[in-house]
């Protein structure tokens, strides 16, 4: 019996990188993995991965930014299942990479902002009731070592990285009492999709070859299945003594 047998753990941006891993392995853990992602192809193919493997999942397509949409999806999720056993909230973009304050667009701010920032807000505030009825239930915030421990490419990113470590402390004490577990993690260097477009622009504002540039940064970045073992085991009970920030690699 795998360590999350029997729960209901919901991804957003659960389509690719570390969520899409995440996915995949809160399943072969015995879960449920309702992925939300904006990418309907992606999704789609990860929960063929989940249940070729077999295990159980579904898609539902959510653009996070949307109140009425997440509301609607955690709506349909109450109606199907009753609860929230796990809620990982991953779903991220990074724009203006590589620009300087003076250079830097309102719109790519808000795009960033709108999606990491307010994206969770939206999602955990849809979730909030459905996590409470699970009386034991676990919250994984994906924020950064961008604007924790460190800069970023991006003022935004680092922004609203900063940000969603931020509002630990308030989902702490507000679904805390209800039996919610709240981590925050802090991932290095993954290989995601978005680090790898990340590090082919930072190629090209430098004049250098991008393709270059990611197959030398693929030998030293980390792999999303790592970090999704950490996210499994704070899901877990195994996960319980566990407080404060988890920095990885």
């Amino acid at each position: 019996m795998g360590r999350l047998e029997g729960r209901v753990a919901v991804v957003t941006g659960g389509a690719t990188g570390i969520g899409g891993a995440a996915a995949e392995l809160f399943a072969a853990e015995g879960a449920l993995s309702v992925i939300l992602d904006h990418n309907g192809e992606e999704g789609r193919a990860t929960v063929e991965r989940v249940t070729a493997a077999g295990g159980r999942a579904e898609f539902h397509p959510l653009d996070v930014r949307s109140p009425e949409q997440t509301a609607g999806v955690f709506r349909g999720i109450g109606g199907r299942h009753g609860r929230v056993d796990v809620l990982l909230c991953s779903a991220g973009v990074l724009d203006g990479a590589y620009r300087s304050i003076a250079d830097l667009p309102e719109e790519e701010w808000d795009a960033t902002i709108d999606t990491n920032l307010k994206g969770t807000y939206l999602t955990v505030r849809s979730a909030a009731p459905l996590l409470r009825a699970a009386e034991r239930s676990v919250l994984l915030l994906v924020s950064s070592g961008a604007g924790v421990r460190g800069a970023s490419s991006s003022y935004a990113y680092a922004a609203s990285k900063a940000g969603m470590h931020g509002m630990q402390y308030n989902f702490e004490s507000d679904l805390g009492p209800d039996g919610t577990r709240v981590h925050v993690i802090c991932p290095g260097g993954i290989a995601t999709p978005l680090k790898l477009l990340n590090i082919a622009q930072g190629a090209e504002a430098r004049g250098e070859d991008p393709e270059a540039a990611v197959a030398a940064a693929r030998r030293s970045l980390g792999d999303p299945a790592g970090v999704a073992k950490v996210l499994a085991f704070l899901a877990s009970d195994d996960g319980a003594y566990v407080r404060g920030t988890v920095h990885t690699r």
